[in-house]
C-alpha cells in the first residue's frame, strides 16, 4: 500500500462526513461534517485536499442489504464526479452497508448522548468507510 493520507467521504442529502488517516494508514479520525447544500462546498473540499494531500479518496457507496445499489448511490457517484473535477487522486467507491449503524453503535459505547451522536455520526460513518477502504488497499 502506497504511503500517504487517505480521505473518506460519507455523502448524504444534508451532510457529508469526512475522515482522514495518518500517512501510514494506521489511525483513522473524523475530520469534518460539511453541509451538502453549502455554496462553498467545493472550496471547502479543495482546502481539505490542499491541507492533507491525499493519495487516495474513498466514497461510501450506499447499497441495500441484497447488494443492489440504493437510490442514494447515484448521488454518491455524482459527488465523486464532482471531486474528480478538481483532483487527479484515485477515487474508490466503498460498499458502505451498515457503516452508519456501526458508527452509531460505537458512539453509544463511547457514552455519547443522542445529541452528541447526531453531530458526530456522519464523520464517524466516514471513519468506517475509511477503515473499510484501508483494509481493501492493504489486501490488494
Amino acid at each position: 500500500m502506497q504511503r500517504g493520507r487517505r480521505i473518506a467521504f460519507d455523502y448524504g442529502d444534508i451532510r457529508i462526513g469526512v475522515a482522514v488517516c495518518d500517512p501510514d494508514g494506521i489511525i483513522s479520525s473524523p475530520l469534518a461534517v460539511l453541509a451538502t447544500e453549502n455554496k462553498n462546498l467545493a472550496s471547502e473540499i479543495k482546502t481539505i485536499f490542499a491541507e492533507y494531500e491525499p493519495v487516495q479518496i474513498f466514497i461510501g457507496l450506499p447499497k441495500q442489504l441484497s447488494g443492489v445499489e440504493s437510490v442514494s448511490a447515484e448521488k454518491a457517484r455524482s459527488f465523486g464526479a464532482l471531486l474528480a473535477e478538481f483532483t487527479d487522486v484515485e477515487i474508490v467507491y466503498i460498499d458502505e452497508r451498515l457503516s452508519t449503524v456501526s458508527a452509531q453503535s460505537k458512539l453509544r459505547e463511547a457514552g455519547k448522548s443522542a445529541k452528541e451522536s447526531k453531530e458526530l455520526i456522519d464523520a464517524m460513518a466516514a471513519v468506517e468507510i475509511l477503515e473499510l477502504g484501508l483494509q481493501s488497499a492493504r489486501s490488494s
